[in-house]
């Protein structure tokens, strides 16, 4: 019996620094928010060359192709050797300050806004 060619997709991530630790990285393959080919994979998903992956990371979902699999953790120079990164503009301009989405400002001392003022805040910015 001949093994599978290629990595696990948790230490994939973790190795081309797409997550901070392999346990985050497995633990957001279990949550359903890491999919190949329209399917949610487990951990030990084996991931090869020319695999697209989608990352959600909320509010962006990140599109990513394997263009080769790392000896281990790699520099964050050496990234853009392994994977090529899909993700389309209008997705990356989610998190900008400007889309308003998420960023705000609340003087100091004020607190949570209450149910009424969020529903408030979000009405004026759609």
């Amino acid at each position: 019996m001949t093994a599978p060619k290629g990595e696990r997709i948790d230490k994939f991530l973790w190795s081309v620094r797409l997550y901070k630790s392999r346990s985050i990285a497995t633990e957001e393959c279990r949550k359903g928010r890491i999919t190949v080919a329209g399917q949610p994979v487990k951990p030990a998903h084996m991931v090869s060359e020319g695999t697209t992956i989608l990352v959600r990371k909320p509010p962006v979902t990140y599109t990513y192709l394997v263009t080769a699999l790392p000896p281990g953790r790699v520099g964050a120079k050496l990234v853009s050797e392994y994977i090529t990164d899909l993700t389309p503009e209008e997705e990356k301009n989610r998190i900008k300050p400007e889309s308003g989405k998420f960023f705000g400002y609340r003087p100091h001392g004020t607190g949570r806004p209450t149910k009424r003022e969020r529903r408030d805040i979000e009405s004026f910015l759609e």
